[in-house]
């Protein structure tokens, strides 16, 4: 298979898996519903969304958004000039892999932090969202929020009391929700660090 043709296929597949589950999560679950899979207490759909990074975390109210937005449009464009450039040299197929993947997952958090404002109503407790183009929830352009969904809770229990700050607390392991989006990223970004490091730093 040509390298071009591995970046548009991965830039395909994720994104029409990853938007695909997010109109259907959007316009089918009410904000905070979630349901098991298979059955088991430890791994949810659970419907959140978020104005801030990858794994549900927040980044500085409104102009935080804009500033991450358009970091993420910069972040997209960047990463476009270096696969081109590694299509044009011919490098490993499996780091042009790697890369294709952040890049389908940086995109796929784009087209709802660009659109989803504009396209759906707003998220609520007990209020499905309606696909109303050009009705949106009037929050405008890139201020749209990011839908996450995967939620799983694995370990869940209190901290001893004797260790020191965090006693008492509760732990829980995996807390983020997240997207498919973000997991193509993860995937990317640990497939390039396990197979690929040698090409970045192994160099001279």
């Amino acid at each position: 298979m040509k390298r071009s043709h591995i970046v548009l296929l991965v830039l395909l597949i994720v994104l029409l898996i990853d938007q695909t589950i997010k109109v259907w999560i959007k316009t089918h679950f009410v904000y905070g519903q979630e349901i098991l899979i298979l059955g088991l207490d430890w791994a949810r759909i659970h419907f959140v969304e978020n104005d801030g990074m990858a794994f549900g975390w927040q980044y500085g109210g409104s102009t935080g958004k804009l500033l991450l937005s358009l970091f993420r449009i910069l972040a997209v464009g960047v990463l476009i000039v270096i696969l081109r450039n590694l299509v044009i040299k011919r490098e490993p197929k499996g780091l042009i892999f790697c890369f294709s993947m952040i890049l389908a997952g940086a995109i796929g958090n784009i087209l709802d932090s660009a659109f989803y404002g504009l396209l759906f109503t707003e998220s609520g407790f007990g209020q499905l969202a309606q696909w109303m183009p050009g009705h949106g929830t009037g929050r405008g352009f890139l201020f749209g929020k990011v839908v996450d969904m995967f939620y799983f809770p694995m370990f869940d229990f209190l901290l001893p009391d004797w260790l020191p700050f965090y006693g008492g607390t509760r732990f829980q392991f995996f807390k983020p929700v997240f997207n498919v989006a973000d997991s193509s990223i993860f995937v990317g970004v640990s497939s390039m660090l396990i197979f690929y490091r040698s090409y970045f730093f192994g160099r001279k």
